[in-house]
């Protein structure tokens, strides 16, 4: 990142702007943010003040670990009756359920069900095809496959909202990438996409005989006590309480606004990022995680290693390893993953032994842009520090 970018950066969240102007007059006197400190612990009360904003309708943020503890909430759970954000909302978890995949898998690999250097055609003959006859589980989850992602119907957001209830079944998907030519020999490159945990949700299922979901849910939902964590399957809704998600997109009248995008189906995320959960119950899986509870051994250091690759489009050196993902924030490794699903910003970070965790869920309204969402950016900032060289 450059010095430039970092120094505005710097400025937006000394300045507890970084959530950007208002929507519009009448949701500037929204809910005042909600904190609750235990410990000495950044307070980001400034940074996530001001919602509903241009960017965001509502965050939800917890902050724990050695260093002290921190807990807050701003913005509404709906455009229409303006309550407050409710904190122990559910939220759409996104691609954070690659965590939970990727330590499934970890623990059969554990049990000796499952060989990270095998092949995961020698699991799945009949699915992957022999171009990709090479291609081992560990790099399924590493990103270092090669296999493209897979297709789905449109292209901007108006087109997929259409298409919002379509259902996909997991084989589809990956016959969808598997016909593609690869993107790179498999271990030279990495590429971050879906498709590898898809393969991987499968390869559970074939080696268990039992479905993908209900092997998380007995590994680790249900020893963890994570309670309003969980996989909707065919159900576009959320169940239980929840704060809404909203897209900024055209609308009917050919206007450009906020729409609201709770109910959507995720079968296309499936074991990639289909997930629904909670802060509280992203923070518990976060620390177990870190303190060796739910992998332990070398099986674990799986999930801080990062490959020898480089990025297929950037040429960086490899940024994801087995379920995770690293940055230098505040002079120190921070490990963690980020999800986007439409209305719906999440991530889990950790340094290595726990000291500060955090979760946060911000409601974006455009989840799936390009750039990081503004509020969620200067949580992370906020949390761990400017990005490190």
């Amino acid at each position: 990142m450059r010095k430039s970018t970092r120094a505005l950066l710097a400025t937006a969240l000394v300045l507890g702007v970084a959530g950007g102007p208002a929507l519009a007059p009448a949701f500037a006197a929204g809910p005042a943010a909600v904190a609750v400190a235990t410990a000495p612990a950044p307070d980001l009360s400034a940074v996530i003040a001001g919602l509903p904003s241009a960017d965001a309708t509502a965050a939800l943020v917890r902050i724990g670990g050695t260093e002290g503890a921190w807990q807050g909430s701003s913005g509404v759970r709906d455009l229409e009756s303006m309550r407050p954000a409710d904190p122990a909302g559910r939220f759409r978890a996104g691609s954070v359920t690659k965590v939970f995949t990727a330590a499934t898998v970890l623990r059969l690999a554990a049990e000796g069900r499952i060989d990270l250097d095998r092949s995961a055609r020698s699991y799945l003959p009949e699915l992957i095809p022999g171009r990709y006859a090479r291609v081992t589980v560990r790099q399924l989850l590493n990103h270092t496959h090669g296999i493209p992602g897979a297709d789905f119907p449109g292209t901007t957001v108006e087109e997929k909202y259409a298409h919002r209830f379509d259902v996909h079944a997991p084989e589809d998907i990956v016959r969808s990438a598997t016909s593609k030519p690869r993107e790179f020999k498999p271990g030279t490159l990495q590429h971050y996409t879906n498709i590898g945990y898809t393969i991987a949700g499968l390869i559970v299922e074939r080696v268990t005989g039992d479905t993908f979901e209900h092997q998380v849910e007995r590994r680790i939902l249900r020893p963890l006590g994570l309670r309003d964590t969980f996989f909707p399957g065919t159900d576009p809704r959320i169940a239980g309480p929840y704060n809404h998600g909203y897209q900024r997109m055209r609308l009917d009248d050919g206007t450009t606004g906020l729409r609201d995008v709770s109910v959507w189906g995720a079968t296309d995320g499936w074991a990639a990022g289909d997930l629904i959960s909670t802060t509280a119950d992203l923070e518990r899986f976060t620390r177990a995680l870190f303190a060796g509870a739910v992998v332990r051994g070398p099986l674990l250091e799986e999930m801080f290693t990062l490959p020898r690759a480089a990025d297929f489009k950037s040429g960086d050196p490899a940024a994801y390893s087995v379920g995770l993902s690293m940055k230098r924030l505040g002079g120190r490794e921070v490990w963690g993953k980020t999800g986007g699903r439409w209305g719906y910003n999440t991530a889990i970070a950790s340094t290595r032994h726990g000291e500060r965790t955090l979760v946060y869920s911000v409601n974006a309204t455009d989840a799936k842009g390009q750039d990081m969402n503004a509020v969620a950016l200067g949580i992370m900032l906020a949390t761990y520090g400017l990005p490190s060289d």
